[in-house]
């Protein structure tokens, strides 16, 4: 069958390459070879077979005598490549790894030997085999065996001699191991249950392997006792894959200084505090906390409401030696009142208030000794201006970040970039970043790669210290502040005790509700001094709510007598009085009675109405009820945390101020209203415009939590659930989508950031603010285009404006005051500009009826003056009252009285005294050869400097010119005409803008008409819109301050440009516009302007031939070849020579008497050449001596 197959044995019958070594021998054969028929006749005949030889002749011719040799020839090919098994694969593959490790294993000894240990650090640390890292069971057993078995163990002399041990000189392994006792095997496990079990053989014999192939360390050893046998088996090396490249990375240098121990700084807490403090739920986390922010830079921290994240992480840091070598540890708040109480707080709890401190806006008590500041975010952004580093801080916590503050996210951004570059400082150290809030969107720093390249670790506390109940309303109501004061005096009368904290939007309200719950329930049994304390709530903020309400009454009867009578019982308007007391009581969770509600009237109607009316029962237990909001006094908002008079109840009605931060204590009520009071800013024309909205869940959350930090508190929400779900975001907008960010472009521009666009903000601003900004900043002259670059760069200007706190429109102001020694004015006027509400349109103070509002008027319009104080406007009305107000407190010391007499907020005027301080010292610093000083008793500007402060105003405000609206002749209707008589147009606005109500020329406008032109601090909208601090200008001052915003036509031929000899520059008389709108400028005289004809350089050369510009070319001009007016004339009429002297005037931009000044200093033959071909070759000689011309 085999043989029968096809291919049987083929490799055997294939054609083989070779020859035969034998060729030669039987060549030889071939040639001496006889046939038989050939031989002789006595030759035998080889028929006949010999019998002695045994064999036939004739069988010699049909085989050979011996096998003849065959050689191979040998193939050229290579032969293929054999196919490898992978079991032989990885054999060779290890064979090859481990030659390789061989190979680089001296070079890795020596790279080793150049980072080791000095011997005497060395000899202060501990060796790992000291340490208890085996576990409890093993660490005793091994003790254990060494107290039964010493002999086996090197003494301390003993284990010196070790260290000087060679590689051939191996210690007695295998005595030991036959004394070690053997430890047990280990259990078995589950095969998907990771663990911490002992190494598999596989595994074992690998790593023996490896090891048998690695030489010994040369390194000395350490004088410890010697690991026993099974010690050294578990601890294997870590082998780290080596990089793609192939090349092993180098080794990082290391500090060879003696190691810093870990720092624990004891604080003696009084036991009241710390029996306090360990009942916070973030004590628990302390361990997890401090272990994160010592391994990462950045560390993100979500603490719960009330788990203390605020008062304890600086202490923490504090106690862990963050402040150790003199460094700081700074927290931001967003508010002022944030920062100050908690510096208290953590003082008190620390007893150490010397070492914790506050830095606002206008004061501090910062000192040497200070180790943990408490300050706003301002404060903190302003140090790093001046060292961007931030070097004597060594951590960073941004407090109450979910609130997205401007400043917070450029504090971030910022501080993303600081970390790296600290961590690579080793004089300064590194800085650490700890990012808190309650509700913080941790997806704005996890998940933007800009900001943080590494994702920092987030930590979350969830716990409360109590558990807090919501309640919602069945439905919304409308009137929310009406609502609050009944749920108010619902809980007052019904719930056990506690204190109440109530949340509405606004001043106004605030006071309304305190106003209206201290008549309901009144205090009583107090001394005198503590009653007028309590009842003196703000007169000046009850005056101005007696003022509004006196004139919502009046517009509101005013509205009444246009609508129809009625008949029947309501024709008196009074509501029908109920007496909710024959009911039964309306329950404080979610009823059904909550949705029976009747129409309400209006917010003041029902505060004012009959208690009964609205629900409410008066008497029983007295309210200690205080309010709270931003421009409260200090001192005022500090009363929230002083004790409450016994057998009183305390209240607090507040604004969102005590939404973050604040722990008022024995709060466990909460009323929220829902509402947040929200200025809108569009982008696009700078209105401003505050309303009234809903919150966000997150604010809800916060408000919820203030409750429960004494006990299980409840928390009243003034809206449904569906409400809750449905209208409210998840989170409020950032701020720096609400607001302009001109501030914000020039600091980072002033820092060196030119790319805004590009910086890390959690949330990045619109481009359309960005451009908006950019735009009004290039009109200041703050920036300017850079064609090579493509964007906008700082100028001198900008940098000077950016060292002043305020914004770049009021910065510039200050800038260019130092030319006409005007400082002192400026100062003084921005201060007044920046802070709000200054005037108040009533006097204040417990006389209301002492004056009146006309009187006040009559007050406001002597301040205001004539000529130029008049035409100042507001802002003259401002200097006025500064002066009055510093004067006053200066002779007699009472400022008070009389701000309550001449109409002034006190607290306002406080604020602008401090300010004007605060720039006095930054005009100091920038500028220190003025030696400013803040003169209390400062004079009046007189006219001519009113004027100047006008041009300055104009400056600062080019983007806010407004222009008197003309009338149209098609509106005939009187009282239309009339109501358009007094409008502006302003900007991008399409709509008229009015004046407002307390300008001062709203005041005159019966005796002198309003300006033309103006500038204005603010545009804001209510029933329609107004604007708001109003200074007249002149249309001419326009081309000078805002030459950006100016569109000129072609210089006018009639007249004819001169040359001004004062000036030395080319007039001419010249039209234009100005602004968005095109409104027309009047003729102006204004320098001849730069024109694609070069006409400035034509009219220039024809008045310098003409003896105009300097009086040494009198003499030639009637010797001249060429006339004068030929310069001015058209190209055709001009001849070469001409040309060559328009040409050499146009290159070095000469076009007036300064520029020909430089130029002629720089060449002192500048012209000469060329004015020779315009004289005689009689002159031509004598025109050196004449020469330089300027």
């Amino acid at each position: 069958m085999g043989r029968s197959k096809k291919g049987f044995n083929w490799r055997a019958r294939q054609p083989v390459a070779g020859h035969y070594t034998d060729e030669k021998q039987i060549q030889a054969l071939e040639k001496s070879y006889v046939p038989p028929w050939d031989k002789g006749a006595n030759e035998p005949d080889p028929g006949q077979v010999d019998l002695k030889r045994g064999h036939d002749e004739a069988n010699a011719w049909i085989l050979p005598a011996q096998k003849r040799c065959f050689k191979r020839e040998k193939s050229l090919h290579l032969p293929s490549t054999k196919l490898l098994s992978k079991k032989r694969r990885k054999h060779l593959e290890k064979v090859v790894q481990q030659k390789h490790k061989k190979a680089q294993w001296a070079q890795l000894i020596q790279d080793l030997g150049q980072v080791q240990c000095d011997p005497q650090a060395l000899d202060q640390m501990t060796s790992i085999s000291m340490i208890q890292t085996k576990g409890l069971k093993r660490q005793f057993a091994e003790d254990q065996y060494r107290e039964q078995h010493p002999e086996l163990f090197p003494t301390q002399s003993e284990s010196s001699s070790l260290a000087r041990l060679t590689p051939n000189q191996p210690l007695k392994r295998a005595k030991l191991k036959k004394l070690w006792p053997k430890p047990p095997a280990p259990e078995s496990r589950a095969p998907d249950v990771l663990g911490l079990e002992e190494p598999s053989s596989s595994e074992a014999s690998s790593s023996e392997d490896d090891s048998e192939d690695e030489p010994p360390a040369v390194t000395p050893i350490e004088s410890s006792p010697p690991a026993p046998p099974q010690e050294a088996a578990d601890a294997r090396p870590v082998v780290v894959p080596p990089p793609k490249s192939g090349k092993i990375p180098r080794t990082l240098p290391i500090n060879r200084g003696v190691p810093n121990p870990s720092t624990f700084i004891s604080v003696h807490r009084h036991p009241e505090v710390q029996t306090n403090r360990e009942k916070l739920p973030i004590l628990a986390e302390e361990q997890i906390i401090m272990e994160a922010i010592h391994d990462h830079p950045v560390v993100v921290l979500a603490g719960e409401t009330g788990s203390g994240k605020t008062t304890q992480v600086p202490q923490f840091l504090y106690e862990a030696g963050y402040t150790k070598s003199g460094k700081l540890i700074g927290v931001t708040e967003p508010r002022r009142v944030a920062a100050m109480s908690m510096s208290q707080r953590v003082g008190f709890e620390m007893n150490l208030p010397d070492l914790v401190s506050y830095q606002i806006r206008f004061e501090g008590n910062t000192s040497e000794q200070t180790r943990i500041k408490f300050m706003t975010d301002g404060v903190l952004l302003r140090e790093m201006a001046k060292d961007f580093r931030l070097r004597k801080y060594s951590v960073i916590i941004i407090d109450e970040a979910h609130e997205r503050s401007v400043f917070t996210d450029i504090l971030i951004g910022n501080l993303s970039r600081i970390v790296p570059l600290r961590a690579k400082d080793t004089e300064n150290g590194p800085l650490k970043l700890i990012v808190m809030s309650a509700t913080l969107r941790v997806e704005d720093f996890t998940e933007n790669s800009k900001l943080f390249k590494t994702v920092p670790p987030v930590i979350k506390v969830e716990s409360r210290q109590f558990e807090t109940t919501c309640h919602f309303q069945r439905t919304t109501p409308d009137d929310y502040v009406s609502a609050a004061l009944k749920k108010a005096c619902k809980i007052h009368r019904e719930l056990p005790e506690g204190g109440i904290l109530i949340f509405v939007t606004g001043q106004q309200e605030v006071n309304q509700l305190v106003r209206k719950l201290r008549d309901l329930y009144p205090s009583k049994n107090l001394e005198k001094d503590q009653l007028d304390d309590f009842n003196g709530l703000d007169e000046e903020d009850e005056t101005i709510e007696k003022t509004l309400r006196k004139a919502t009454l009046k517009r509101k009867k005013g509205q009444q007598s246009k609508v129809p009578t009625r008949s029947g019982p309501m024709a008196k308007g009074v509501l029908p009085r109920v007496d909710l007391n024959q009911y039964r009581a309306i329950p404080l969770d979610d009823t059904e009675a909550d949705a029976m509600r009747d129409d309400q009237p209006e917010e003041e109607d029902v505060l004012e109405a009959d208690p009964e009316s609205l629900g409410v029962t008066t008497g029983g237990q007295p309210l200690w009820c205080l309010p709270l909001y931003s421009l409260l006094n200090s001192d005022k908002q500090a009363r929230i945390f002083e004790p409450v008079p016994e057998g009183h109840r305390l209240c607090v009605v507040s604004t969102n101020i005590a939404e973050t931060s604040l722990t008022i204590p024995g709060i466990k009520y909460v009323v929220d209203c829902g509402k947040v009071k929200t200025k809108f800013y569009d982008k696009l024309t700078g209105v401003t415009t505050y309303q009234v909205t809903w919150g966000s869940k997150a604010a809800a959350n916060q408000r919820a939590g203030r409750a429960g930090r004494v006990a299980p508190g409840h928390c009243y929400r003034l809206f449904s659930s569906e409400v809750f779900k449905n209208d409210f975001p998840l989170h409020a907008q950032p701020e720096i989508l609400k607001r302009p960010v001109d501030d914000l472009v020039l600091q980072m521009k002033a820092m060196g950031i030119m790319n805004v666009i590009n910086f890390p903000f959690p949330t990045p601003p619109e481009m359309s603010q960005l451009k908006v900004a950019e735009r009004r900043l290039l009109s200041l002259g703050a920036l300017r285009f850079d064609k090579a670059s493509k964007i906008h760069q700082i100028t001198p200007l900008g940098k000077s404006m950016s060292a002043f706190p305020v914004a770049p429109c009021f910065a510039k102001m200050l800038a260019l005051s130092e030319q006409q020694n005007l400082m002192p004015y400026t100062i003084s006027l921005v201060s007044a500009l920046t802070v709000q509400e200054v005037l108040l349109e009533t006097p204040v103070g417990n006389h209301e009826d002492s004056f009146n509002q006309d009187e006040v008027r009559k007050i406001r319009k002597i301040w205001a003056g004539k000529g130029n104080h008049l035409l100042l406007g507001d802002p003259m009305i401002l200097l006025k009252a500064i002066h009055a107000a510093e004067y006053e407190a200066g002779s007699r010391g009472n400022m008070l009285d009389f701000c309550n007499r001449y109409a002034l907020r006190h607290k306002a005027m406080i604020e602008i005294r401090k300010l004007r301080r605060q720039l006095t010292n930054e005009v100091n610093l920038v500028l220190p050869h003025i030696n400013l000083a803040l003169d209390p008793k400062m004079s009046l500007p007189d006219d001519n400097e009113s004027n100047l402060l006008r041009q300055i105003v104009l400056a600062g405000m080019v983007n806010q010119v407004g222009r008197r609206l003309e009338v149209p002749p098609n509106i005939t209707d009187p009282k239309e005409r009339a109501k358009l008589e007094n409008a502006y147009q302003c900007g991008n606005l399409a709509d008229p803008v009015f004046m407002h109500g307390r300008s001062i020329f709203f005041l005159k406008k019966k005796t002198v008409k309003p300006p033309e032109w103006i500038v204005y601090q603010e545009v804001f909208e209510t029933d329609r819109m107004h604007i708001r601090g109003m200074t007249a200008i002149e249309p001419e001052w326009l081309p000078v301050f805002a030459k950006t915003l100016c569109n000129f036509l072609p210089p006018c031929q009639e007249p004819e440009p001169w040359y001004d000899i004062e000036s030395g520059r080319v007039m001419c008389k010249i039209n234009g516009t100005f602004g968005p709108q095109a409104w027309p400028l009047p003729t102006l005289t204004l320098p001849y302007p730069d024109t694609p004809d070069g006409g400035a350089v034509k009219y220039f050369a024809r008045f310098l031939l003409e003896g105009l510009v300097t009086d040494k070319l009198d003499s030639l001009k009637e010797a001249l070849l060429v006339r004068p007016l030929t310069f001015t004339r058209s190209a055709s009429y001009q001849g070469e020579h001409v040309k060559k002297f328009l040409q050499a005037l146009a290159d070095e931009k000469v076009a007036c008497r300064a520029s020909l000044a430089k130029v002629s200093k720089k060449n002192p033959e500048f012209l000469l050449n060329e004015f020779k071909a315009f004289v005689p070759k009689a002159k031509v000689k004598s025109l050196p001596s004449i020469w330089p011309l300027c």
